[in-house]
């Protein structure tokens, strides 16, 4: 009974994965994709610790649940504020 236990905990992590980068896919504002790429690498983080891998999951919680969205959002912003200033322009 415990190894079932065992084996469902990494497999439900692997399905929350899926299901979490599916929703990244399929969302098409870039502002909300950024902020599921951002929940997905928390649940990738937990999966590595559930796996027994917590400096890789330390890694994954700074790079991708922080920063990368972080960055995402940041170059959106940019490209936004840059076409409503040449809008203004023309």
């Amino acid at each position: 009974m415990a190894d079932a236990v065992i084996d469902a905990v990494p497999a439900c992590g692997l399905l929350l994965v899926a299901a979490t980068a599916t929703t990244a896919v399929a969302v098409r504002d870039p502002v909300r994709q950024a902020l599921v790429l951002s929940v997905l690498g928390v649940v990738l983080a937990v999966l590595f610790t559930v796996l027994q891998a917590p400096d890789v999951g330390l890694s994954q919680l700074a790079v991708g649940s922080a920063l990368t969205p972080l960055l995402l959002l940041l170059a959106v912003h940019k490209v936004r504020r840059r076409a409503r200033r040449k809008g203004r322009q023309e």
